[in-house]
């Protein structure tokens, strides 16, 4: 792909380091990067490998058809989720630098600015103490009489 999908990759955890030691050339995960993102992407590469007719498993077996082994596989199929991933972030980075309004093909102009309380349906939001039918006078005290005394 380009250094944008790449630079991702490596961000995320996906991109593969050599490990090689003489004639054997050897790839492995990168234990860097954002483990949290690794992760989730990992769970989607699990998911997609266990359901039969995902176009993640049709993958991964065209892999292991390749003769990769089963963790090889893997890993060239969190790659793949990675790149999508990126593909997706660029295209909402596109929509997003053309101005406001929510999810692509959203042609709304409703914001928060634009808002109509006039309009509400319900009361209001975070209503005051209700009243209460016991309640009394509170007895004047010496030290609020004093008080009120200071204030005239």
């Amino acid at each position: 792909m380009c250094a944008g999908s790449d630079r991702f990759a490596a961000y995320n955890g996906t991109a593969p380091i050599e490990v090689s030691s003489s004639n054997r050339i050897i790839y492995r995960l990168s234990m860097r990067g954002n483990r949290r993102l690794n992760h989730a992407i990992h769970m989607a590469a699990v998911t997609q490998v266990r359901y039969q007719h995902s176009g993640g498993r049709a993958y991964y077996d065209r892999k292991i058809a390749e003769g990769k082994a089963g963790k090889a596989a893997l890993r060239a199929l969190k790659r793949q989720i990675s790149d999508a991933i990126y593909k997706h972030l660029k295209a909402d980075a596109a929509c997003t630098a053309q101005g406001p309004g929510g999810q692509a093909g959203n042609d709304s102009v409703a914001s928060a600015a634009g808002s109509h309380p006039e309009r509400q349906l319900f009361g209001q939001a975070t209503p005051g103490p209700a009243p209460t039918l016991r309640s009394r006078p509170q007895k004047a005290t010496s030290r609020t009489r004093k008080k009120a005394a200071q204030i005239t």
